[in-house]
């Protein structure tokens, strides 16, 4: 019954705005039944308006359109003499009430096309001061909306994974061209919020309109060691009561998808693809290559990859007896903590490591890594039959697009949630056959690139190791360079790091 009344009352919605509309147009001249017409009637509001006809190919990309979009219904009413704030408000939130009233008001008449010079020096009128602050501030909005979507975005580094390369306090801007800009998903959302409204904490974005992975062209691609943001693969669906200690999925492979789902204590929201919360990682391998870790080095089409210089892992530091001098440390930026008695877990460089390890009190400097062929389940796919753990990993081979893989049951825990979820099939594992879409398949070939991401920070970074692939239609961009830095543990004017301001990301 919701959805009959829901339709009904759109149904009413388009009901008025066309037959408003329709009484319009005959007001102007055109006949009536050009308001019937998608996008031809637009085109019609273009003329009637004197807006250039080369507006019709904004009328397609989405955010964008919604601009054109009001600003179409603005100068429209001003067609028709409505200049007031009020009357302009209700030509963008309720044409459907506002256009049929004008439309049968015997007094409202067509004056011609609002957007001319001509138009404007016939019909003058004095815009208040409230007005004209409302229409700065409005396009200011715009503005800012169409730079943040389509060209360059802010972006702040809120946890230590990508340590030492990039630090907790970093601004950053995260350019969208050098990929190509991907056409927002959600295109109804508030200004200026990722997912959630700052004071409220409700929704900032409406998902009943979810448009299609798009994305325009870019300049390069997505290579090796490029530092990339992009949406979080796992963030689908959150717990936000647990979202920044653990994932839904951690809960559920923890708990059972039923007690997590029944518990009360627990509210999950799910979130469209460009509203899951921004990462930020270097990518380590791209669609096609076969990657492995092994003792914590990285190797793609078996060859080790270059590490950042500034990448760091944890090291086990033991002394004579005596402690770490915790100056010097800050002073490095090497974080710590003292598990026993003259033992520290410190993670640092191996720079760093060396001149630590230089230290008159300190007896060894050796590198905590995982011993191979232990199982993790923590670590993607999750499956016990894998024995890999955060250091030793794979080899496994990263889906790209046209890439056809063999499909078993071993290997679909790899492979299942890219098939399944990302590239939105239906599978099923009866007995020992692979069923997709219901046809019994064998293999599997990829509609999309896939990468490979993690963070420098090696042993404090959540990245592909514990969830698997980035799919391209996640990639927000490409980090460019560092515009601000701030020191959480600084002083006075030390607060700033002075020598990380504008400083590019490598």
């Amino acid at each position: 019954m919701e959805n009959l009344g829901l339709n009904i009352v759109l149904i009413l919605i388009l009901i008025g705005y066309h037959l408003g509309l329709w009484k319009l147009f005959i007001k102007a001249g055109r006949p009536g039944w050009e308001a019937l017409i998608p996008v031809y009637s637009f085109y019609i509001m273009l003329k009637l308006t004197g807006r250039p006809v080369w507006w019709m190919v904004l009328y397609f990309i989405p955010v964008i359109n919604v601009i054109v979009w009001i600003s179409i219904l603005i100068d429209f009413a001003k067609s028709y003499g409505k200049v007031g704030f009020g009357e302009h408000v209700a030509s963008i939130v309720v044409p459907f009430i506002a256009f049929p009233v004008w439309g049968f008001d015997q007094k409202t008449k067509y004056l011609g096309q609002s957007a001319t010079q001509e138009f404007k020096e016939k019909h003058p009128y004095k815009k208040t001061a409230a007005r004209e602050w409302a229409d700065a501030i409005l396009f200011a909005v715009v503005a800012a909306t169409l730079i943040r979507s389509f060209i360059l975005e802010a972006y702040t580094i809120p946890t230590g994974s990508m340590e030492k390369s990039l630090l907790i306090g970093d601004f950053l801007f995260v350019s969208k061209v050098d990929y190509g800009p991907r056409i927002p998903m959600t295109p109804i959302a508030f200004p200026f919020a990722h997912h959630t409204m700052p004071v409220t904490g409700t929704k900032a974005y409406i998902d009943a309109i979810n448009l299609k992975y798009r994305r325009l062209p870019g300049f390069v691609d997505i290579k090796r060691g490029d530092v990339v943001v992009f949406n979080y693969p796992e963030g689908d669906t959150v717990v936000l009561e647990t979202q920044a200690e653990a994932s839904y999925y951690q809960l559920v492979r923890q708990m059972g998808r039923e007690q997590v789902r029944s518990n009360p204590g627990f509210t999950i929201v799910e979130r469209p693809v460009d509203k899951r919360e921004n990462y930020i990682k270097r990518c380590q391998a791209i669609g096609g290559d076969t990657l492995s870790i092994v003792k914590g080095q990285v190797y793609v089409n078996g060859k080790p990859n270059e590490n950042s210089p500034t990448s760091q892992i944890s090291f086990q530091v033991s002394t004579d007896g005596t402690s770490l001098n915790p100056q010097a440390l800050l002073d490095m930026n090497i974080s710590y903590r003292e598990e026993a008695f003259g033992v520290y877990t410190l993670h640092m460089t191996y720079e760093q490591a060396k001149v630590v390890g230089a230290w008159s009190n300190v007896k060894s400097v050796r590198p905590e890594i995982s011993e191979a062929n232990v199982s993790s389940p923590a670590i993607f796919p999750h499956d016990p039959r894998y024995k890999w753990n955060e250091d030793n990993f794979g080899p496994l081979v990263v889906p790209g697009k046209g890439l056809t893989i063999k499909l078993d049951t071993l290997n679909l825990p790899l492979y299942r949630r890219a098939i399944e979820v990302y590239e939105d099939n239906k599978l099923e594992l009866r007995g020992s056959q692979i069923f997709i879409n219901d046809q019994p398949a064998t293999s599997y070939t990829f509609k999309m690139d896939y990468y490979w991401m993690m963070g420098d920070n090696r042993h404090n970074s959540l990245d592909s190791r514990f969830w698997g692939f980035v799919p391209e239609d996640h990639i927000v961009g490409k980090a460019k360079f560092i515009w601000m830095s701030f020191d959480a543990n600084g002083s006075f004017l030390s607060k700033i790091r002075w020598d990380r301001i504008f400083m590019g990301i490598h």
